[in-house]
């Protein structure tokens, strides 16, 4: 899929390429046939009327000068539209590729959790279990039901705050106790990581407890996903010269620099939905920047 949008740019490119340059070329053309003409009609008017050479050599300079400045004027403003249109073709062919992406991978995240959650139930249903090992499906069904519901709200989230339609109920909150309720739970969920918390809990603000928690479950998850190893993720919320501050810090691999500016756009995953091995449907993060600006907040990532 990624090759063929590839070979869709490059489609687009080649064809951009060829008009651009024949307009140029056309615009050149036009340019040294008009003045052509000019230099033959000064000609004719000197050999007609030698002693108006001065006037006849202004009136040539002053077309000549009108000939650079409107061709000069033509050509910025297609090199403007160029610029404008070549840049529009190639942001809506890339969302065009990220919607392509995460229809792949919302097939894939939807399909998991409901066919986990039916296996467990089959089995409980037809056999009779151990209640350790009864208990131990329930709560896996339970989890694959809040995962599925997780993806859900991220999805009608995404659209509400896209459209404005969402009303923000900004109320005095103490985010720490909220923090640790969610470190405890993702602790719960992924035993094999560690998470270190510096909380500090006299730090108040305005916030959206349902919108605050979503981003937080948003960016620890990111956090899980992506960081392979055995080093503690560590979640800091701590007075800072700006305000209150939010940290996390994990071991992750990294973002390419030529894909920073995109990881917050809407369905952006870095590689291709066939060979990744990372779950997830590109909305994560875009969530997440929307919620941090729908607080005036700011939210960003730094390496190392």
């Amino acid at each position: 899929m990624k090759k063929f949008f590839a070979n869709q740019l490059l489609r687009v490119g080649l064809v951009y390429w060829f008009l651009l340059i024949y307009m140029i070329a056309a615009l050149v053309w036009w340019y040294i046939a008009l003045q052509d003409q000019n230099q033959q009609i000064t000609q004719l008017k000197m050999a007609a009327s030698p002693a108006t050479q001065n006037e006849v050599l202004d009136a040539r300079r002053r077309k000549n000068a009108q000939y650079i400045g409107e061709g000069a004027t033509f050509l910025g403003l297609i090199l403007l539209g160029a610029v404008y249109v070549f840049r529009a073709t190639r942001r809506q062919i890339r969302f065009a590729q990220q919607q392509q992406n995460f229809m792949m991978a919302i097939t894939h995240e939807l399909k998991t959790p409901i066919a986990i959650a039916q296996l467990n139930l089959q089995t409980l249903e037809k056999r009779q279990l151990d209640p350790p090992v009864r208990e131990k499906l329930i709560r896996q069904t339970l989890s694959e039901a809040d995962r599925l519901n997780e993806l859900c709200n991220n999805i009608l989230f995404a659209s509400q705050l896209e459209g404005n339609a969402y009303a923000l109920d900004l109320q005095p909150t103490q985010p720490s106790t909220l923090l640790q309720h969610a470190v405890q739970d993702f602790q719960t969920r992924y035993p094999q990581k560690p998470i270190k918390a510096k909380l500090d809990p006299d730090l108040t603000i305005l916030a959206d407890n349902l919108l605050f928690q979503m981003l937080v479950n948003n960016l620890l998850e990111n956090a899980f996903k992506y960081d392979r190893s055995t080093e503690a993720l560590v979640l800091e919320w701590v007075a800072a010269p700006q305000g209150p501050q939010l940290v996390l810090t994990d071991r992750g691999p990294g973002i390419p620099l030529a894909e920073r500016e995109y990881v917050f756009e809407p369905f952006y995953r870095s590689g291709s939905e066939n060979t990744r091995k990372a779950k997830g449907t590109g909305l994560g993060l875009y969530l997440c920047r929307q919620i941090a600006d729908q607080h005036q907040a700011r939210l960003g990532l730094k390496d190392n």
